[in-house]
């Protein structure tokens, strides 16, 4: 018998008026706002602009979404298309389903996307955003609890999480992975931040360790789950994904270290300044240009056929003098 146990919301959804507000959105909702909030500060801190992650977000999350639920439905597609299923519920993302592999993974190519349209490199706005999004899945595992998914095996213990009975799910007192899950998240991120501080890692290290140390926690918990899953070689298939992951991040952060040692000393260009660079260019393109113009203006065939013509006028003018002169010395000495 439990002395004490973490019970569980009878439901899901919680009525207000006429919308239903479902605890897997709003987890994810709230998981998605702080860890912007996170990104953005940490951003700043790193010599970037307040509110270009908010920009890049536009293209991240959306990206990011899509990739999770694609991930779920790959690889748990037996749970939507087949005997008694509807594959329409593919598309109900508010019934829970995002893999973090997927989101990860087309969320990068969405934050890509948005940092060249910044005239931004990729690694130090994934090492500012690697804790940002540690604290963002924290809270978005709490989604699990509100839909009774993702539990451990049974227990006794005294945080043990009550199960009710439900579809594919019997009551009972298990591991509450979830919350497993959400507490190693927050100590990712607090690691990440650390070394990061302490190490002054760049050029995408940071994120790379939190991808390492997310990987080397999901192994375990992993482990310890009880839903229907795929094996391969007796291990449930994101075991093995983990495992993959973590062997990839850790040879980047060896291999970067080695090949680009240090942190990036400017991450975000100066648009003011380079718009004032090319505007000091173009005043000095006219004032050229002016001067140039005067100088053609000097040298035009009209201006030297002037001065052509004064400088004749010039010459008949002093041989006519001369001739005057000679004429009165002539007479003089004849008188």
């Amino acid at each position: 018998m439990n002395l004490a146990s973490i019970p569980s919301p009878s439901s899901g959804v919680l009525e207000i008026g006429p919308i239903p507000l479902r605890g897997y959105a709003l987890a994810i909702i709230v998981g998605l706002f702080f860890g912007l909030w996170v990104l953005n500060r940490r951003w700043v801190a790193r010599g970037g602009k307040h509110g270009t992650s908010w920009d890049i977000a536009v293209w991240a999350v959306p990206f990011g979404l899509l990739g999770g639920r694609l991930y779920h439905v790959i690889t748990d597609y037996q749970l939507y298309f087949g005997e008694n299923r509807n594959w329409v519920d593919a598309f109900k993302v508010w019934e829970g389903g995002l893999g973090i592999w997927g989101a990860v993974a087309l969320g990068a190519l969405g934050a890509w996307i948005g940092c060249r349209r910044r005239g931004i490199a990729l690694p130090p706005f994934a090492d500012a955003t690697a804790p940002a999004l540690a604290l963002a899945q924290a809270f978005g595992r709490w989604g699990n609890w509100f839909n009774q998914e993702l539990y451990g095996k049974p227990t006794d213990l005294p945080w043990a999480l009550e199960i009710s009975d439900g579809p594919n799910r019997v009551a009972g007192t298990y591991h509450p992975t979830f919350l497993y899950e959400s507490l190693w998240c927050v100590g990712v991120a607090l690691l990440v931040m650390w070394a990061d501080r302490r190490f002054k890692l760049g050029h995408g290290r940071a994120f790379a360790l939190y991808v390492a140390a997310y990987c080397a926690g999901r192994g375990w918990i992993e482990y310890m789950r009880v839903d229907e899953a795929h094996h391969v070689l007796g291990l449930r298939l994101n075991v093995w994904t983990a495992i993959i992951v973590f062997t990839l991040a850790v040879a980047y952060i060896v291999i970067s270290a080695k090949l680009r040692p240090g942190r990036e000393e400017i991450v975000e260009p100066d648009q003011d300044a380079a718009d004032e660079g090319a505007s000091k260019g173009v005043a000095a393109s006219t004032d050229s240009s002016a001067d140039d113009s005067q100088d053609d203006a000097t040298d035009s065939p009209e201006t030297r056929a002037d001065a052509a013509g004064s400088d004749g006028a010039k010459t008949q003018a002093d041989e006519a003098g001369s001739e005057d002169s000679d004429d009165r010395g002539s007479i003089s000495r004849q008188s």
